[in-house]
C-alpha cells in the first residue's frame, strides 16, 4: 500500500501549474496535431475523479482534431473554463534561447511555445480545478474544462464542434471563462468581456489589358482602385459605444498580379479586414461597404466579395459573475482590472451562444514570438485567481436558497 505521506505529496504535485505546464509546452502539439496534450490532461484529470472525454471531429478538406471535456459534479450552476492547447510553428529553431519544447526555467521564466498562449492559463486553471477537488470533493454544481485542439488552426473541427457535442449530451453551461492571455503589461490588468467581430472582404476592379503606349486602347482599373482604397480607409463607420471603440476598417493587400511596365494591367484586386463593435452585424455591414464601393467607382466595374464572417461582435455586460473575476483578481494582484472588448478574436466568440463569457489569463507580450515566456510567480497567481473564482462561484451556490424555501 502506498503511504499516506506519498498519496499526499502526488495529489499536491498534480495541482502544480508549473509542472503541468512544463509537461504540456513538452507535447508538440504544433496545430492540428495533438502532440499528447489532451491525452496528458485526460489523465491528470481523470486520476483526481473528472469524468474526461477525448473527442476526433472531421470534416472533408481539413484535418482531424482531438478535443477534451472534463467533467466532476453534477447540475448548476455550471462553471466552466475553456482553452485550447494547441500552438503555432516555432519557426527559427536558431533564434529561441531554449529548445521551444524543452519548458527550460530561467530568470524565473518558463520558456516555450504556448507557454503564453495557451498552455499557462489551462495549467492555471487545470491546477486550481485539481486543488478545489482535493480540498472541497466534489462542487455543489457542475466544475468542466472545455478544451480543443483547433484554435490555432481553421477552428473547424474544434469548440464549434465540441460545444455541440456537449450540448447533445445535455450540458448546460452557466458560465464560462477562457484562459487567453489578455493582459498587456502586468497580471491583473485586463478582463475581456467581449471581442470585436472580424470580417475579410475583398474588391474586384476589372479594366481592359493594354499597352502603355496606347492607353486610349485600355481601360486601366488602378485610378479606380485607388479612389476606392483611399475611400475605405477614410471610411468613419461609428464612433464607438460604452464597451466598444470605433470600428476600424484596414486594407491589407493591393495587386494587379503585372511585373511588366509597359503593360497596362486588365484587373486589380485589393483585400481588408474590419473589426467591428456591436453596432454592425455582417450583413449590415456589408450593405454599407457596397454602398461606398458603388459611390468611389462611379461607372466602373467594381465589385465587394465579404468572405463568410463567423466571428460577430459581442459583449459579456458586466454583472455578479464579472464582479466575481474581478474581486479574485484584485486580491491576488492589487490591481483592478480593465473591462475591455479589444484585441483580436478567439474561441469565446463560439462560447458566448451557449452562456455569458469572459477571459482572463496570463501576460500576453511574448505570444506566437521566439522565446515564448511566462513568470513562474505569474503563474502560481493566476492559479491563485482562478481558485478563488470556483471557491467564491461554489460558494454563493450553497449560500443561495433552495427553491422551496
Amino acid at each position: 500500500m502506498t503511504p499516506p505521506t506519498e498519496l499526499a505529496e502526488a495529489a499536491h504535485a498534480r495541482a502544480d501549474p508549473v509542472a503541468i505546464l512544463q509537461a504540456l509546452i513538452r507535447c508538440p502539439s504544433v496545430t492540428p496535431e495533438e502532440g499528447g496534450a489532451l491525452h496528458y490532461l485526460a489523465t491528470l484529470l481523470g486520476e483526481a475523479g473528472f469524468a474526461t472525454d477525448v473527442v476526433r471531429f472531421s470534416e472533408p478538406g481539413t484535418p482531424d482534431v482531438d478535443n477534451l471535456f472534463a467533467r466532476v459534479g453534477e447540475g448548476a450552476p455550471h462553471l466552466v473554463f475553456a482553452g485550447h492547447t494547441d500552438v503555432v510553428p516555432p519557426g527559427d529553431l536558431a533564434r529561441w534561447r531554449f529548445d521551444p519544447f524543452s519548458a527550460e526555467i530561467a530568470e524565473g521564466m518558463i520558456f516555450g511555445r504556448g507557454a503564453a498562449d495557451m498552455k499557462g492559463g489551462i495549467a492555471a486553471f487545470a491546477a486550481a480545478a485539481l486543488e478545489y477537488v482535493q480540498r472541497s470533493n466534489a462542487p455543489r454544481g457542475s466544475l468542466s474544462l472545455l478544451i480543443t485542439g483547433d484554435e490555432e488552426g481553421p477552428a473547424i473541427n474544434g469548440t464549434v464542434k465540441l460545444l455541440q457535442w456537449a450540448a447533445a449530451r445535455g450540458e448546460r453551461f452557466t458560465h464560462c471563462i477562457v484562459g487567453e492571455p489578455t493582459n498587456p503589461d502586468a497580471l491583473g490588468d485586463m478582463i475581456k468581456i467581449g471581442r470585436r467581430g472580424s470580417l475579410n472582404a475583398e474588391i474586384v476592379v476589372v479594366g481592359r489589358q493594354g499597352h502603355s503606349a496606347y492607353p486610349h486602347l485600355a481601360e486601366n482599373p488602378l485610378p479606380t482602385m485607388a479612389r476606392l482604397v483611399t475611400a475605405l480607409s477614410d471610411l468613419a463607420l461609428d464612433r464607438g459605444n460604452a464597451h466598444f471603440d470605433r470600428s476600424q476598417l484596414v486594407v491589407t493587400s493591393v495587386d494587379v498580379g503585372n511585373a511588366a511596365f509597359n503593360v497596362i494591367p486588365g484587373e486589380a484586386r485589393a483585400r481588408f479586414n474590419v473589426r467591428f463593435n456591436d453596432l454592425w452585424t455582417p450583413d449590415t455591414l456589408r450593405d454599407r461597404l457596397e454602398a461606398v464601393v458603388r459611390e468611389a467607382a462611379g461607372n466602373a466595374k467594381a465589385e465587394l466579395i465579404c468572405l463568410p464572417c463567423n466571428s460577430l461582435a459581442f459583449i459579456t455586460k458586466p454583472d455578479a459573475f464579472v464582479e466575481t473575476v474581478s474581486r479574485a483578481i484584485e486580491a491576488e494582484t492589487g490591481r483592478t482590472p480593465v473591462l475591455s472588448t479589444s484585441g483580436g478574436t478567439s474561441d469565446a466568440r463560439f462560447i458566448r451562444d451557449y452562456c455569458p463569457v469572459v477571459e482572463f489569463g496570463l501576460v500576453g507580450q511574448t505570444m506566437h514570438a521566439f522565446d515564448e515566456r511566462v513568470a513562474v510567480d505569474d503563474l502560481h497567481a493566476l492559479a491563485r485567481i482562478y481558485g478563488r473564482i470556483i471557491a467564491e462561484y461554489f460558494a454563493q451556490k450553497a449560500a443561495s436558497p433552495s427553491p422551496t424555501g
